[in-house]
């Protein structure tokens, strides 16, 4: 894409994990970008420099047209949310607020603005519990879960909008994001986060005493859950590739899943980790948790045929290793 076509993008929750690393892949590939964030999950080290920082809301509709108009904003990438399961069982009003209502507001202004291009952070969790081994974008939408259920009324909202206005989306639904920049120029930082290997390479780290495997008895090859592990520069790489796209053909929308279609199990997981740091885990063996499914791997291949994306890091003692170099980046930043 020539420079005259790179327009200033929006992205929303860019100092948060997998926004720092959008934000990296836009600036890297030459797209002007700049970053809204209320930094209430996020860091003001994870946005470059360079790169304005708005700190505030996505909801402030006055902010929203400020920006748009100081950046001659385009595009938006949207990854302001909330995105812990649980959490969303137990408070459903805080993500119904912050991912729907909150999404809702961030549309609106868009469409006031005029702002053409829209890219939105979905989720597997949109699925639910597939009856399928491989999940393709035609997988029926049943998510059991807020979470899941306030990313899937935010998806029926852009495309109800872009029925009724100009202005087309990429809805890219992720499945098990891990792994950190290859430079250590971000990763996952948030404390007490709940991924899976940033929970391992914590606790090979000496930051926790162990590491929890939520049941054993799954119908899996170990009888521990399988999951889809993209590296998350890998799924910066497809947001930018789906903004060109959005770009060229200002009349197409794209919903498309972001997985490599091949899954670990979480001993798999714990091995790996084990393998990468030289360490021994200490595993705790935990009872499932509600609403778990067995195995949950993406069909990415309308990913690839439409894009041409190919993962660079799609190998998992790679994605550690990133990851643990971030860990240990992460220490000498919190000093």
């Amino acid at each position: 894409m020539t420079s005259q076509n790179r327009c200033p993008v929006l992205v929303t929750g860019g100092a948060g994990y997998i926004g720092s690393h959008a934000v990296l892949a836009l600036k890297d590939a030459g797209w002007p970008v700049a970053v809204i964030d209320n930094l209430s999950t996020g860091f003001r080290f994870a946005v470059p420099e360079g790169v304005p920082l708005y700190e505030g809301d996505i909801a402030d509709a006055d902010l929203l047209a400020r920006i748009f108009a100081e950046q001659g904003t385009r595009a938006i990438m949207h990854f302001a949310g909330s995105i812990v399961v649980p959490e969303s069982v137990a408070d459903p009003l805080k993500y119904y607020h912050n991912n729907t209502a909150k999404s809702r507001a961030l549309i609106e202004g868009a469409v006031t603005a005029g702002v053409p291009h829209f890219i939105f952070s979905s989720t597997a969790a949109t699925y639910g519990i597939p009856d399928v081994a491989a999940v393709s974008e035609d997988t029926p939408q049943r998510p059991i879960n807020p979470y899941g259920l306030s990313k899937l009324m935010t998806e029926q909202m852009l495309a109800d909008v872009a029925a009724a206005h100009p202005l087309n989306y990429g809805v890219l639904r992720y499945f098990n994001v891990a792994g950190a920049d290859p430079q250590a120029r971000s990763g996952q930082s948030t404390a007490g986060a709940t991924h899976l290997i940033k929970v391992a390479i914590e606790a090979a780290l000496g930051m926790r005493e162990s590491v929890a495997v939520f049941g054993t008895d799954y119908d899996t090859p170990d009888g521990t859950g399988v999951r889809d592990y993209i590296h998350v520069s890998d799924l910066a790489a497809a947001h930018v590739l789906t903004l060109e796209a959005l770009v060229a053909e200002p009349s197409r929308s794209l919903t498309m899943n972001c997985g490599y279609g091949r899954g670990f199990s979480v001993l798999e997981v714990l091995d790996a980790v084990d393998r990468v740091t030289n360490r021994k885990l200490d595993r705790r063996l935990e009872p499932r948790r509600a609403g778990d499914p067995d195995s949950l791997i993406s069909d990415s291949r309308a990913l690839r045929a439409t894009l041409g994306w190919e993962p660079r890091h799609a190998d998992l003692d790679t994605i550690i290793a990133h990851a643990l170099a971030w860990e240990r980046r992460l220490s000498d930043l919190r000093g």
